[in-house]
Formats: C-alpha cells, structure tokens, sequence
C-alpha cells in the first residue's frame, strides 16, 4: 500500500509501529485523567461544573479590586458550593445579576495571573474571562477614576538587551543615553528592543506578537459602554473634581514593574501608544488566547505612573477599583447566552 507523499510504500511494520504510537497516546490520557480523578477536590469541582454553567470568570489581581466586588453586595455565593480552594487560589462560585460566576483574585504580576487563569479553564467550565482592576495612566487625557476598555496590550518586559554601539534595528528601542541628565550622551546600558512574545494557541501554529488582541466580538459589544456613569465621590466630603468616564479602544501594557517614572511614562505613550500599565492584563489575554476563549480587560486609572499630579490615597485607588468593576459588571449583563464562544 502506497501513500502520497511519502518515499516508499507502508509496510506491516510501519502500521504496527503506527498503531503503537496511537495506543501509547491514549494510555497516556487515560493515565492523566486517572491523575486527575486522584486530585481530592475533584469531586467538588465536578459538582460545581455539573450545578450551573457555562460560567463567566472574573479576574481581579488585588484585594481591593476584590474588595470592591464584595462590599457592592452584587455577587451572590452559590447555596450549594461557594468556593474551591485549588493551588492555593479560591475560587468563589455565585452569580452576578443572574449570570452564573466564578471569580477569582490571581495575586500580583504575569505568573500569578496566568496561572490563575490557566487553573480556572481547566477545571471549570467557563465560556469567557472578564478582567477587570486598576492601572496607571501614561495617557494625560485620562484622569483619575476613568476606565480603559482596551482593544489591545503588549508585554512590555519581553525585551533584547543590546551591546554598547549596537545599531538600532526594526523593533522599538528605548536608548538609555536619550535619558542622561542634564543633556543625552551615550550611555553603556546602551538600548533595548521591545521584542515579541511567542503565542501557542489552540489548531494555530505559533506566532510571534507584539500586540496581544482582546476578543474581537466582545469588544464590539463592549462599545456600548461608553457613557456609563462611573462613581465620582470617595465619600460625602470629597469628590473628584471631574466625572470619569469610559474611554474605549485604547491600548494598554504589562510588565512586573510598579511604574512611577515620568520619562519612561512619557516614552511608553509616545513610542508605543500605550495609555495605561499594569502588572497582569497581558498574561490574562495571552493565556485567554492560547485556549481559544473570549476575554476583554476593564482597567480603572489609579495614578499616573510618575507623571505630574497629586499622588492617590488608598480610597481614590479604591475608587479606581470600584468603576473598573461597575463596567465589568455591566458588560457581563451584555453577554449572549447562547454562542458565547467566538474564536478569534
């Protein structure tokens, strides 16, 4: 027997060998749901799956972006199961304006957020993730309290540290001597290039991307957000002096850094178009992505990453938290019920 393209005809040792390899394959996922069916919370989880759902995931990354879901009163725990502890991460099961959802808050910077994330779609059934939190602004037409709905966000820490004298090439550098003080000179740091990450993703070969793209449906339905009124008092004594509001189609970036840093602030805007920062939101799309499963990010502007302006205090970031989740909220009111899953 002859197959096209290859150099000779299959012989019996071929499909024997063939039918090993297929053998070993499935051995090798049954072995895994063995592993899994071990996990002493499976059980639990598989109640929760088969309970409710298709569930929305909710992800926050700090305890006062958590806090501001749990003191709004809009998440109802489930009567039955409320919450799976899993890698050290609660999972918290309810609803919110009759939308079944789990929420979770992931921890601080890319890792903790993509793990998270990763954890969640794999032991849930969940048909989309909504990201919301705060961020820093690099944009000086966002103020405080305002709320991005970005339509894409770069990881902003992939860098190639090049040697001194390098020649600049076709990625964007930031040349440490444009930054000397009291002129620019050259500097041994030299420059870096913002460099693409790799993306695995499901029936795609890999890619390399700078800008990681939010779902395409969900942003569309996202648009009619804008307008939302968003909180502009902490309390009765003191309010912003402008209402925020929603600003849509901006793009955003990540890295493990706190940015407070008015030069850099003022590179990553003018270079890259970047208009907020934070710690987690490309880990969250990027592993959205890799398995194929809507997500949008809601970002509320809690300072200005170095820029000029009085410094926030803790209840204006917690301002910040509750307007980002006031327009997650919303959108997940938005949300088809049937067809959720749009692969991008």
């Amino acid at each position: 027997m002859a197959v096209m393209g290859l150099r000779r005809p299959l012989t019996v040792a071929d499909l024997v060998a063939a039918a090993a390899f297929w053998v070993l394959i499935v051995v090798q996922v049954d072995l895994t749901v063995q592993l899994r069916r071990r996990h002493p919370m499976h059980e639990i989880v598989d109640r929760v799956n088969e309970n409710a759902g298709p569930y929305i995931g909710l992800v926050m990354a700090y305890p006062t972006e958590e806090m501001a879901l749990l003191t709004s009163g809009l998440f109802l725990p489930s009567p039955d199961i409320s919450s799976v502890d899993l890698a050290g991460r609660t999972f918290n099961i309810g609803k919110i304006r009759g939308v079944d959802v789990i929420y979770v808050m992931t921890g601080e910077q890319t890792i903790n957020a993509a793990t998270a994330v990763q954890i969640l779609l794999d032991a849930f059934d969940i048909r989309g993730i909504v990201h919301y939190g705060i961020a820093g602004s690099t944009n000086n037409s966002l103020s405080y309290g305002d709320v991005s709905i970005m339509n894409y966000v770069a990881l902003t820490a992939s860098w190639k540290w090049k040697e001194f004298k390098s020649e600049e090439g076709p990625l964007t550098t930031l040349q440490f001597g444009d930054f000397n003080f009291p002129k620019k000179g050259e500097n041994l740091l030299a420059l870096v290039e913002f460099t693409p990450v790799e993306l695995f993703s499901t029936g795609k070969p890999m890619q390399e991307v700078f800008w990681l793209p939010v779902d395409s449906h969900w942003f569309s339905i996202a648009a009619q957000l804008q307008g939302l009124k968003l909180e502009q008092c902490i309390n009765e004594t003191y309010c912003l002096p402008e209402t925020p509001k929603v600003v849509y189609g901006l793009k955003g970036s990540s890295a493990d850094v706190y940015l407070d840093n008015e030069a850099y602030r003022d590179f990553l805007f003018k270079q890259l178009n970047v208009s907020t920062v934070d710690e987690e939101t490309a880990a969250v799309i990027m592993t959205c992505l890799t398995n194929a499963v809507p997500c949008i990010a809601f970002r509320g502007v809690s300072d200005m990453a170095g820029g000029k302006g009085r410094a926030l205090s803790g209840s204006l970031s917690s301002l910040a938290s509750a307007n980002a989740l006031i327009v997650a909220v919303e959108f997940i009111g938005l949300i088809p019920k049937e067809g959720s899953v749009y692969i991008q």
